[in-house]
């Protein structure tokens, strides 16, 4: 279980239900490549009105990441299951923060339902959804 009590699969349902609860399209990817999210996130570029990112690994070190959240015309909602600056010192610092609108951690799995819910909100707020 990588989400505190459930599984990748789990948490993408209820990230499901949430988005039909609240009337948003949803395309759930997950990888451990850098290149994978960023090619995914330019893929989608004109017809998405936000995204939210948990990084993981990528948080401290993605350039790459990090320049092309940068470079999208919606917000991009950086999301952290765990509050990074109760961990480990150096986990504190995200080159994605810079990039991101805003980020939501310490949450566990409902990080990613603030986010969503806080995403479509301003999605709606700027015409977007």
């Amino acid at each position: 279980h990588i989400y505190g009590t459930m599984t990748l699969e789990q948490l993408n349902e209820r990230l499901r239900t949430l988005a039909a609860k609240i009337q948003v399209q949803l395309i759930i990817v997950q990888s451990n490549h850098e290149g994978v999210l960023v090619d995914t996130f330019h893929k989608h570029r004109t017809e998405a009105a936000g995204a939210i990112l948990n990084p993981a690994g990528l948080t401290q070190f993605s350039v790459s990441l990090h320049d092309c959240i940068k470079t999208m015309p919606f917000p991009v909602i950086e999301v952290h299951i765990s509050n990074r600056h109760a961990r480990e010192e150096w986990r504190g610092h995200s080159i994605i923060s810079s990039a991101a609108k805003v980020t939501v951690e310490g949450l566990g799995w409902r990080s990613y339902t603030a986010g969503l819910r806080v995403l479509a909100e301003m999605a709606r707020e700027s015409g977007g959804g």
